[in-house]
């Protein structure tokens, strides 16, 4: 297995996004029209926070075996703003980070995502989803 790979090599570079001035039936919409899990918040292209889905699940009702559902009740939504949801003290790599390295920082902390900056702006983001994937092609 290659040592010295950077995680800019597996890193999702479209990425989806949010606002701090968004509501989080947007991100709910989101989250099911991608099938994605976490969707960095920006302002501008600055990384502000990290919403996941679970942080939606946590708040709402939800039913979250309906991942394809269309309509959404979305009462409680307008009780919180993405502000008051997403994880706001989010560890960031850089793009040049190591594979390795961004799998021990997932390894050791209890979030399966991490933005990556090039700076202060986003550049991409890499999911616990990304590293099997890429462990999994090394056995091919």
């Amino acid at each position: 297995m290659k040592n010295r790979v950077p995680v800019s090599a597996i890193m999702t570079k479209k990425i989806v996004k949010l606002n701090s001035t968004d509501d989080l039936t947007k991100a709910e919409v989101l989250f099911k029209k991608h099938k994605i899990r976490h969707i960095p918040v920006v302002s501008g292209k600055t990384i502000k926070g990290m919403l996941s889905y679970t942080d939606l699940l946590r708040i709402s009702f939800v039913d979250a075996v309906d991942d394809d559902a269309e309509d959404v009740d979305t009462t409680v939504y307008d009780m919180f703003t993405i502000d008051q949801v997403m994880a706001k003290n989010l560890i960031t790599i850089s793009p040049e980070t190591t594979i390795r390295e961004t799998a021990e920082i997932l390894s050791k902390n209890e979030f399966h995502a991490l933005p990556v900056c090039d700076g202060e702006t986003l550049v991409g983001i890499v999911t616990t989803t990304d590293l099997l994937k890429y462990l999994l092609e090394q056995y091919n």
